[in-house]
């Protein structure tokens, strides 16, 4: 009881000296700038008063019917709307003008300056008297409440299971720490797919299916050599429709929040798969984001306040000269920050806890992505990393204590999707390039596309290749239209060509045929499945942290081990080779998949290695044999697999992207994430793969539920 009325008087005298500093700061900033005329202390006492009243009173019924219009003009409309309880104001309060231009500027200063105080005086936003306000007008009785438990699922994207528990031992995450301490939850660790990233994750855990989804991006031979990427506008879609079976972890009555795929949840909000589905802006969802007036405000400060902690954090790195260190970070990553770190974790949060007051639906995950975005540029156990972990933290303190106070009963799970290595990037250590290091081994015309900035799992992939690929579909096709004049010479010169010897054993078949060709007068090109001019071959080199994948695009089908020594002597062995190439994997027509370490050969198909005594792939993990024939199988897996070396002594992987924090590959901490679950919550045996995920969540809670029948029926 004595808490009880404690915290009362807490919340009150907060309240109190946040509004008083509202109104100091207000009116020396308007007479400042001039906004809306020179004014004295009891007018700014009066409009800040006023409008901190009939936001609390009418907010919530103005955002109701205002919704579309919120959403419509991505929050904008809110000053507009409170621009005009302004102006309507200065019809009242003596001294008060408002002039048309005022109706964004003055509610913005308002807002910002609301927000701002209670960022700086870390006044959570869930004491304020707005949210206590909507609180009672979205919360149901007990009796309106389904019976039946809930489940929310929040995943800190990118977060690996040993930074959580040098997070918990550094205080970093204190309400996940005071639920360890509380014994009400437990920590599990499972291993990721070998590719350790978001959209094969994310299609495992949410839909049970991550099947040929051999990377972050990747290319369809069979597509007219489309590359597919799982961040791309329309791509994202495309996926979800190939592994959706329409029983995903959040179908029937689940909602989605801020992920890259629905799990077949009927209500979404910010899922990229589904962003141009009208279904997104009906949503009553957009109402909780928006039932706060001042929630764009906020979200402005928090921007602001963001990038300050991003320079702040460069000119740190520089004096404590870090290393390894990314040098250059634009504008644009300003913007991919402040995106992932503050408008999606905050949307995040109002969505969830309006879900959990109104009680609606039985599941609901959503995706913390700051974390991800930041140790990607600053490095995985950075101080700027941690720093993201504290912000996502108070997130889980807000929702916590709505759990624990909803009408309806909700299981907490947290959990992440991959977890993210470090080290320097293959370029910083090698002094090159994947690309580069490809093109050494091949002719000198060759003409390579290569993908290898960063991974950004959060925003969409706005590179352009469809001028590439048309003008490779259009010459593949005038060489096709060819193939009959071919022919013909072939048969007219067919006696000539059965004098001829192929020689010199050691040059490529494609030169053989092109110094025949020469010498006899051909004025032709040879384009088929096996054999290309080699002054038109095109390679596509992708990269997905310290993953890259090869592929030869002329060729329509996966090119074979055979195939590639003929048309590229040494790029094999070049690779295999190098210090910085952990393995590479390729098939072969003779001896199946072949995985390559320097002279040592792992056969994949037999399970043997040529020298037994170096068995190189066992610092990937006792599993990476599994998932090297699982990716194998892949309809679109590369012709040349290529993952980087991993340190074990630094615990260091090299990013063939420009990132210091990565994950995409095998080796480190990137392939194992974890689950922070209930603690009636045991896995029968370790969770390998995002699909065991998905069995082992669907498994729980259908437990759960039974158990919650059999009680009925007692």
């Amino acid at each position: 009881m004595v808490n009880i009325f404690t915290d009362s008087v807490t919340k009150t005298v907060k309240t109190i000296i946040l509004f008083i500093l509202e109104v100091i700061i207000f009116l020396d900033l308007n007479n400042l700038f001039d906004i809306i005329g020179i004014i004295d202390f009891k007018t700014a006492f009066l409009i800040i008063l006023t409008v901190s009243v009939i936001n609390a009173i009418l907010w919530p019924i103005i955002s109701y019917f205002s919704l579309n219009f919120f959403v419509l003009t991505f929050g904008i409309g809110t000053f507009i709307i409170d621009g005009i309880i302004l102006l309507i104001l200065s019809y009242f309060i003596h001294g008060f003008i408002m002039e048309p231009a005022d109706f964004i500027t003055a509610p913005l200063l308002i807002g910002i300056i609301n927000s701002g105080l209670a960022i700086i005086l870390n006044f959570d936003n869930e004491e304020t008297y707005y949210r206590n306000i909507i609180r009672k007008r979205f919360d149901k009785s007990d009796d309106e409440q389904p019976d039946k438990r809930g489940f929310i699922f929040l995943e800190i994207d990118g977060l690996a299971y040993d930074v959580l528990v040098d997070a918990i031992k550094n205080d970093d995450m204190p309400t996940v720490k005071s639920m360890l301490e509380d014994d009400s939850h437990h920590l599990i660790k499972w291993e990721t797919d070998l590719s350790s990233q978001t959209s094969s994750s994310q299609a495992g855990i949410l839909h049970g299916n991550n099947n040929d989804i051999p990377a972050f991006r990747w290319v369809e031979k069979d597509n007219n050599n489309k590359i597919i990427s799982s961040n791309g506008f329309g791509d994202s879609g495309l996926i979800e429709e190939r592994i959706s079976n329409h029983h995903g972890l959040l179908s029937e009555n689940g909602g989605s929040r801020c992920n890259l795929f629905t799990g077949d949840a009927p209500d979404f909000i910010l899922t990229l798969s589904k962003l141009s589905d009208r279904h997104v802006l009906h949503t009553k969802t957009w109402y909780y984001l928006f039932s706060e007036p001042y929630f764009i405000a906020r979200v402005i400060s928090l921007m602001l306040w963001d990038i300050l902690v991003e320079i702040f954090s460069r000119i740190y790195h520089r004096l404590k000269n870090i290393n390894p260190r990314l040098k250059r970070r634009g504008l644009k990553y300003f913007i991919a920050r402040f995106g992932a770190n503050v408008i999606m974790r905050e949307a995040s949060t109002s969505a969830i806890i309006g879900d959990i007051l109104d009680g609606e639906y039985d599941k609901v995950y959503t995706t913390y992505m700051g974390y991800d975005e930041i140790a990607h540029h600053s490095g995985i156990r950075d101080p700027d990393a941690f720093y993201a972990l504290r912000q996502i933290d108070k997130q889980f303190s807000n929702i916590k204590r709505v759990i624990d106070s909803a009408n309806r009963k909700y299981e907490l799970i947290i959990l992440s999707d991959h977890g993210q290595s470090v080290g320097p990037t293959f370029k910083m250590k090698y002094k090159l390039t994947l690309e580069d290091l490809v093109r050494t081994y091949l002719p000198e015309h060759t003409k390579i596309h290569s993908i290898l900035y960063s991974n950004n799992d959060h925003i969409f992939d706005n590179v352009s290749l469809s001028t590439h690929l048309k003008q490779n579909r259009n010459r593949i096709k005038e060489e096709h239209e060819k193939l009959r004049e071919v022919a013909e010479i072939l048969r007219n010169k067919k006696d000539k060509l059965l004098d001829r010897k192929f020689f010199n054993e050691a040059e490529p078949m494609i030169n053989k045929i092109e110094d025949i060709a020469n010498s006899m007068g051909f004025d032709i090109d040879l384009t088929h499945d096996d054999v290309v001019d080699i002054d038109e071959v095109e390679t596509i080199v992708l990269a997905s942290g310290n993953l890259g994948l090869i592929y030869f695009t002329q060729w329509n089908k996966r090119l074979t081990y055979e195939k590639i020594n003929d048309a590229f002597p040494g790029l094999i062995r070049g690779l295999a080779s190098h210090p910085g190439i952990g393995f590479i994997m390729v098939k072969s027509s003779v001896y199946g998949t072949l995985v390559f370490n320097d002279d040592n050969i792992y056969y994949l198909d037999d399970d043997y290695y040529k020298y037994p005594n170096d068995r190189f792939l066992d610092k990937y993990g006792d599993n990476i044999a599994d998932h090297l024939r699982r990716t194998d199988s892949f309809k679109h897996v590369p012709d040349i697999l290529v993952n980087s070396t991993y340190n074990v002594d630094d615990d260091q992987v090299y990013a063939f992207e420009n990132l210091i924090g990565s994950h995409g590959g095998a080796g480190g901490t990137q392939q194992y994430p974890f689950i922070f679950a209930p603690k009636s919550w045991n896995p029968s045996k370790p969770i390998i793969g995002a699909e065991n995920v998905h069995k082992f969540f669907k498994n729980e809670m259908n437990k759960i539920w039974d158990e919650e029948e059999k009680l009925k029926e007692n």
